[in-house]
């Protein structure tokens, strides 16, 4: 295993920290010393973050691997860390899901995810050293009816980390993979996971996600108790499987779906996917 991270005076980048899980990482990685870079779709937003939190912020549009390059451009090298946060999660039933916002899931939650990896990484190799945290979701362990894409998109994230994990061993350079459960943001107003995924804070998130430049694990779930489903699970025939699922998840985010509390997030994702062009 790789040695710690150094963190004081590490050049940290996190995309999608102008708000929740990656703000909260910012400022983690502000306590320990290191020189954090944050990005957000939301320039205004990401800049008002920033000088609140006393480092250096822009606009960056993780679908886009020219806006990307141009952010990556004004970090002071070398990367030394960086965490894939940005994501998006709509919700409601996958038949009304608009074409432009499945794309925007998509293109955010993942592809943003392959396109900075594939930026920074070439600078970690040549180093021998650097740290990856994708910041995925137990829902890429866990399906859930009413957030088919998203968790669609969560496994691929999964998928990736550890696949790159395994083809990165002996260069130096590890990935991590945070898989959090539902996080107390604007992601998760008006859904009700609730089963054996509970609500937790984004600080609690953001103290895991720096550990882990300590640790260099491959996995960490946020509460680390609910891996322990997978073990069992495993061992469990389908139908006991899902029945159990059943009564975590199945249909308990279309059946308890709160619009009105989620219409300025939808809008907001609607609007920057351009669904209503």
């Amino acid at each position: 295993m790789p040695n710690p991270i150094a963190l004081p005076g590490a050049s940290v980048v996190i995309t999608g920290a102008a708000r929740g899980i990656g703000y909260a990482t910012a400022r983690a990685f502000l306590a320990r010393g290191a020189r954090v870079f944050i990005g957000d779709l939301d320039g205004d937003l990401a800049r008002t973050a920033a000088a609140e939190l006393g480092c250096s912020g822009g606009q960056v549009d993780v679908r886009s691997r020219e806006s990307l390059g141009e952010f990556l451009a004004g970090v002071e090298p070398p990367v030394q860390v960086l965490v894939n946060n940005a994501g998006i999660m709509p919700a409601g039933r996958f038949v009304d899901e608009p074409d432009a916002v499945t794309d925007a899931i998509v293109d955010v939650n993942l592809n943003g995810v392959l396109r900075a990896t594939k930026l920074v990484l070439p600078g970690m190799l040549d180093r021998g050293c650097g740290h990856i945290v994708n910041v995925a979701s137990y829902l890429g362990e866990l399906p859930a009816a009413g957030l088919a894409t998203y968790c669609a998109t969560k496994h691929a994230v999964i998928g990736f980390s550890e696949a790159l994990r395994d083809e990165l061993a002996g260069t130096g350079v590890t990935v991590t993979t945070v898989l959090p459960s539902a996080v107390r943001t604007d992601l998760v107003s008006g859904v009700k996971l609730g089963g054996m995924l509970p609500t937790v804070d984004p600080d609690v998130i953001a103290d895991a996600i720096v550990a882990t430049c300590h640790s260099r694990t491959a996995v960490v779930a946020v509460p680390g108790w609910m891996r322990s489903y997978e073990a069992v699970a495993a061992l469990l025939p389908d139908r006991v499987v899902g029945a159990v699922r059943g009564r975590l998840t199945r249909q308990r985010v279309l059946r308890t779906l709160d619009n009105e509390a989620r219409a300025s997030y939808d809008e907001r994702v609607r609007r920057d996917a351009g669904a209503d062009r």
